[in-house]
């Protein structure tokens, strides 16, 4: 299982049980909730490769594009 505390700590942003972290390849998510959800995505939201179902990575990428411009600070 993935070291959810360091996740959290290295996030530039969690929602709703989702971290977020920029890196040079897009924005990294992980789903904090079930320890296994992960995916990349691109700065305007479009999937770039995931584990997620579709539901788990719709309710991860509207979360994303509601609360994006507080990850700029």
């Amino acid at each position: 299982m993935p070291d959810l505390q360091k996740i959290s700590d290295d996030a530039d942003m969690i929602v709703c049980g989702f971290a977020y972290k920029k890196t040079d390849e897009g924005i990294r998510v992980f789903d904090l909730n079930n320890g296994v959800g992960a995916a990349v995505i691109s700065t305007d939201g479009s999937l770039i490769e995931t584990n997620m179902d579709d539901i788990e990575f719709s309710i991860a990428q509207k979360n994303y594009l509601t609360n994006a411009k507080y990850m700029e600070a």
